[in-house]
């Protein structure tokens, strides 16, 4: 059960490990790029990629959805960043129950956004958790961890690595489950990461350096933080901390360094809006961005 690249990983090891697949759930096909087609899930074209029957059930509420997945009689539910609540009949199905690969180290940051809220916190380190699943939010008994550093990566560098660690350590514990008793989370160091919000991606400038380029990192490469300029909007995919001083949001030469609440932030990245992504030398040759400038 798995919906976004993320989840991919996954499905691919269950496959190369030997394991019979019986089904794949993945969220229904969503409208994607200019013509609005609808696009499968990444999982959902991974798993026809390998033969295997692909479902797509808006909700796992319905009766009949559950009945369906019973009928399989599956040994064991892996899901991967779904996308929909498991109700306790759909928890309850697979003999073995429903293991799950999270993007961090529970029991800190369970729910939506590990990844992100990890960078944005300036987590030192962060990792992947397989956990029993329960109906609380990410609440489940741990089964095994691996840990990564954080290291100035992008949430799209992160995710990527996330995932292909979370893979090998799923086929790791689906080995001998045996060697992997469930152990229940701690009640000290809980902590959720809220799903993310748009408005979070303007860049605020009001504070410190490192905490504005935690956030162009975890915003990139998507939404991608973002600053407007004479109405455009620029996303800021890269950048490094820069000494320099001067009023938030303004920029202190003409190489768009910026300055924060305290130090400054120079991109080395950027995007305009309906452009690909390029380096700052090259828009600033286009597109002049005088010291003292305020940015939005």
């Amino acid at each position: 059960m798995g919906t976004p690249d993320f989840a991919v990983p996954t499905l691919n090891a269950l496959v190369a490990a030997g394991h019979q697949v019986v089904a794949v759930y993945s969220q229904p096909p969503r409208p994607a790029g200019r013509g609005k087609k609808l696009q499968p899930s990444a999982v959902q074209l991974a798993a026809e990629a390998h033969g295997i029957e692909v479902r797509t059930p808006v909700s796992l509420k319905a009766a009949d959805e559950q009945t369906a997945l019973a009928a399989l009689e599956a040994d064991l539910a892996v899901v991967a960043a779904y996308g929909l609540i498991l109700p306790q009949a759909v928890l309850d199905a697979p003999r073995l129950g429903c293991l799950n690969v999270h993007g961090s180290l529970l029991p800190r940051w369970r729910g939506a956004a590990p990844v992100q809220r990890a960078i944005l916190a300036g987590d030192d380190l962060t990792g992947v958790t397989i956990m029993q699943m329960e109906r609380g939010l990410d609440t489940g008994p741990m089964l095994a961890k691996v840990e990564t550093p954080v290291a100035g990566k992008t949430a799209g560098e992160l995710t990527i690595e996330l995932a292909e660690k979370g893979a090998s350590l799923m086929v790791q514990v689906l080995a001998d489950l045996t060697a992997y008793p469930p152990v229940v989370q701690p009640e000290e160091g809980v902590t959720y990461a809220q799903k993310i919000d748009k408005a979070e991606s303007r860049l605020d400038f009001k504070r410190p350096a490192v905490e504005v380029e935690r956030q162009i990192r975890a915003f990139a490469p998507a939404p991608g933080a973002f600053f407007e300029l004479d109405g455009e909007r620029y996303r800021v995919l890269a950048a490094e901390c820069v000494e320099g001083a001067g009023v938030a949001g303004t920029t202190l030469d003409d190489a768009l360094t910026i300055a924060c609440a305290s130090g400054a932030i120079r991109p080395t990245l950027i995007q305009r809006a309906g452009r690909p992504a390029m380096d700052v030398a090259s828009l600033l040759r286009g597109r002049t961005v005088a010291s003292g400038t305020c940015l939005g």
